[in-house]
């Protein structure tokens, strides 16, 4: 069969299975009590359960089965190993809450484990700056740190509904597309896998209410590696992928597609440092927070950040077909992460804190402070038709019921 047949089969499978775990996943997690409760930091007021990461796996492991027979015998068992033990310590600091050192540690063991296991690391920097091929110790040391900040930068922005799950259906749509142009078929088959696990997930969480469920930090910690491996992969594709010739940014394009969780954990870790806190003490000084504090509802900050995350992607992609330079491209990517994160939000917050004083001797905000809180009011759904019709068909889907 034919590589598209052969994604399309997958892609059925793992929504499919993903779909039909759900409900049980949901009603263990609330057997057991595995939920998350509210406290001053989170935008929720009820306890969730968080097991959705598990039934996003149930999907990738039924996909990757299902690969296992389509694609020659595809070897993908330390990537489906890596996923499992990020999810098991996810899950593990969902119901044990471990101390961030402990999860840092785990998670450099398991990035590092993965590399030597696989020989997946970044080997070259495709011309960038006139850097092409760079030593193995130089490369492994890269892509150790870049892939442990993916997985935490993943899994920080996960704090309102559709976002993190949003962000990786867009992210392993356009790395599935590189993937397949550059004929990787158990990569491309990988990122179609998640894709689609991920799909029945996003519903509920968004327009769920009875069938609600987080997808905790085991999903964030696979979902993280997951994009770690996939930048990684990206730039370990060697000279036979032609990319160079082509005149790919490969460095731009894996920032572009990664550019708002990168850039976004970049700014709030080093606002956390600068203020003598530890970078991985929890706040609400995320781009969603502030989103949230316009006004906007959980599925209508999570369209616009992933509306900023795309607009990113476009730009670099037009850059490339315009035949700006990899210098160019990297440098224009760059530029817009500081842009649409460091630069956004800081402009906002002084709008917020800026403008005529009330009756209660507090700034109002600006007029560009008010046209967002404006917008922002204008993304609440819930009442329209279609929000409640997808909410119906999320609650009254087939559920486990308790014996």
């Amino acid at each position: 069969m034919s590589m598209t047949v052969n994604l399309i089969i997958m892609f059925v499978v793992s929504l499919t299975v993903s779909a039909v775990a759900y409900p049980f996943v949901l009603h263990y997690a609330r057997r057991h009590r595995i939920v998350d409760n509210p406290d001053a930091r989170k935008v929720h007021r009820l306890s969730i359960p968080v097991m959705g990461g598990v039934a996003v796996y149930a999907g990738v492991f039924a996909g990757c089965v299902t690969m296992w027979f389509l694609v020659e015998r595809a070897s993908f068992s330390w990537s489906l190993l890596a996923l499992t033990s990020m999810l098991v310590m996810g899950v593990w600091d969902d119901m044990k809450n471990l101390p961030a050192i402990l999860r840092l540690i785990l998670q450099f063991c398991i990035v590092g484990g993965y590399m030597a296991l696989t020989d997946h690391y970044i080997h070259s920097f495709y011309g960038l700056f006139g850097i092409h091929e760079i030593s193995p110790w130089l490369g492994i040391t890269l892509s150790l740190v870049a892939g442990v900040g993916i997985i935490n930068a993943i899994n920080m922005i996960d704090g309102i509904d559709g976002y993190s799950s949003g962000y990786s259906i867009l992210a392993c749509t356009c790395f599935a597309v590189l993937f397949i142009f550059v004929r990787q078929a158990v990569w491309s088959s990988l990122a179609v896998i998640m894709t689609a696990a991920l799909i029945p997930f996003f519903l509920h969480n968004v327009f769920g209410v009875k069938s609600k469920m987080f997808i905790g930090d085991g999903g964030t910690m696979m979902l993280g590696f997951l994009m770690a491996i996939f930048g990684i992969g990206a730039l370990s594709l060697r000279r036979d992928a032609d990319l160079e010739a082509r005149g790919i940014g490969v460095i731009a394009m894996t920032l572009a597609i990664l550019c708002i969780p990168i850039f976004d954990t970049l700014r709030v870790m080093t606002a956390r440092m600068l203020r003598g806190r530890s970078p991985f003490k929890p706040d609400k000084t995320h781009l969603h927070h502030l989103f949230i504090d316009m006004g906007f509802s959980h599925l209508g900050a999570s369209k616009t950040i992933l509306l900023m995350n795309l607009i990113v992607i476009v730009v670099w992609f037009l850059l490339w077909r315009c035949g700006a330079s990899i210098n160019v491209q990297t440098c224009a990517v760059v530029l817009m992460g500081f842009a649409v994160t460091f630069g956004f939000y800081k402009l906002m917050r002084w709008q917020q804190h800026s403008g005529p004083i009330g009756d209660d001797g507090r700034p109002q905000g600006t007029p560009l402070w008010h046209a967002f809180c404006r917008l922002g009011e204008k993304s609440h759904k819930e009442r329209k038709k279609l929000w409640l019709s997808m909410r119906k068909m999320m609650d009254t889907r087939p559920s486990v019921k308790k014996k």
